[in-house]
């Protein structure tokens, strides 16, 4: 999935295929959404997402350090860890990772915004009824703000050693 302006990843025997990248997505809970912060800083803020159809939807505060690094600037890069297990015998780590990068928008239209919190209710709490998540989501609705990432560019990696075991026979 490469992509002008998007550097190609070095070792391209550990990169993920896009599908492989969605199914990372879809299975995690929580990544780090990296800003362009105060002063010229990187602001990475770990947050809970929920992912359908090549874009990332995130729910926060009206007012923050977040809202005023997307409106300064909505490039935006997102990391999810897939797998993370020390294997001090070989002295290396058994990861997978998957990286988004896009821009970053605030949805205004009450219909987007709407589909946005249903999409991170049913990821977060996918046994409640219809009517809990309607309840749950009207008494937090004023104080709601949704953000969009869009990908234009998607890249995943794992361990060597991951990759060897699923082509061993």
């Amino acid at each position: 999935m490469e992509q002008q302006g998007f550097r190609p990843m070095r070792r391209k025997a550990q990169a993920l295929s896009a599908a492989e990248c969605e199914a990372a997505l879809r299975r995690g809970t929580s990544g780090v959404l990296a800003l362009h912060g105060d002063g010229g800083y990187p602001y990475a803020v770990p947050l809970s997402y929920a992912y359908e159809n090549g874009r990332l939807y995130f729910h926060c505060a009206r007012s923050g350090h977040k809202l005023d690094a997307i409106r300064r600037d909505g490039r935006a890069s997102f990391c999810v860890i897939d797998a993370d297990e020390v294997a001090p015998e070989a002295y290396t780590t058994l990861y997978r990772s998957v990286i988004v990068f896009g821009r970053v928008r605030v949805l205004e239209d009450e219909r987007e915004k709407r589909a946005a919190i249903e999409r991170l209710a049913r990821r977060y709490a996918p046994d409640d009824t219809a009517a809990g998540r309607a309840v749950a989501i009207a008494r937090e609705w004023d104080a709601l703000c949704l953000l969009e990432l869009c990908a234009a560019h998607m890249s995943g990696k794992e361990a060597i050693e991951l990759v060897r075991a699923r082509r061993a026979p």
